[in-house]
């Protein structure tokens, strides 16, 4: 039944909407994993109903999907429950109503000042300690997008003032501090590991690798799940950044200024934060208060 559902369905996108084969693919894609889902708990696309629906995108939260691709499944399962109730395969829709997931709320997930504090201390590849070190310390110091890292280049750091120059979405410049710690490892970087990484060649980024190109967002985000993977900690470039945002915020922060360090354009985007600071107070609150 699933599978001759999902064939008709498929056929509908082609010849009634005319879709392009690599879009009915998406689509087939999609719905082939929800349907395995279903038949793991002896459901179908008829029996599901709305509960089945929510526990499938709630698994897809869980395993960590991006917001847009839990919204891409989610339009591909609104699009053929809408041509089974089209063609009285079932009474009702069950996605009627159905929120987007674009609209939930993202709960940013944040590591204590304890956890980050291991992090930046936790062994290194010997050939690249400096560099790695160096754009960890500085992704926590400075709450840097990972496209913002790698590239950056030896010009954007003023060392004796204390800050950097960084160009953020929509090619949007601005300044933001730097700790003395960072800066004293990415300058030990410069002068004992860089150019032995370089070997007599040039490049205008501050990050390289031994090719002589920058730094990668995939082998940086591969660089520190192993470090996470060291410490038993789940980790990502996009946590760091959290944690430097609600790290400033628990120690009182202003969150005007929180905004301008993160390059968020909208302060809305940055208030997400103060909801997580609030949770941990009202954790500390109940763990501790005999009353709570």
């Amino acid at each position: 039944m699933p599978a001759e559902l999902l064939d008709l369905f498929l056929t509908y996108l082609s010849v009634e909407k005319g879709l392009a084969r690599n879009t009915i693919n998406a689509y087939a894609i999609d719905l082939k994993k929800y349907i395995l889902f279903l038949k793991e708990r002896e459901k179908d696309l008829i029996s599901a109903g709305k509960p089945g629906i929510l526990d499938f995108i709630e698994l897809l939260r869980s395993d960590g999907y991006s917001i847009p691709t839990v919204c891409r499944y989610t339009s591909s399962i609104k699009a053929v429950y809408k041509f089974l109730l089209m063609e009285d395969r079932i009474q009702e829709d069950p996605t009627e109503n159905l929120m987007m997931p674009k609209k939930w709320e993202r709960v940013p997930k944040a590591l204590s000042v304890s956890e980050v504090k291991c992090l930046l201390e936790a062994k290194f590849p010997v050939k690249t300690r400096l560099r790695d070190s160096s754009m960890l310390e500085l992704l926590y110091s400075s709450g840097l997008r990972v496209s913002e890292l790698i590239n950056i280049k030896p010009g954007d750091i003023h060392f004796e003032a204390g800050f950097i120059r960084v160009i953020g979405k929509g090619s949007k410049e601005r300044i933001v501090p730097v700790s003395a710690r960072a800066l004293g490892r990415i300058k030990k970087y410069i002068s004992d590991e860089r150019p032995s990484i370089l070997k007599k060649r040039q490049s205008n980024y501050l990050f390289v690798t031994r090719s002589g190109k920058p730094m990668t967002r995939q082998r940086f985000w591969q660089t520190l799940k192993a470090i996470g993977r060291q410490a038993g900690i789940e980790l990502s470039p996009h946590i760091i950044r959290h944690c430097f945002a609600t790290h400033l915020l628990e120690g009182g922060a202003d969150l005007r200024a929180v905004q301008k360090m993160l390059g968020h354009s909208d302060i809305a985007t940055t208030q997400i934060y103060t909801k997580v600071t609030t949770d941990r107070i009202k954790k500390v609150f109940k763990t501790y208060h005999p009353r709570a």
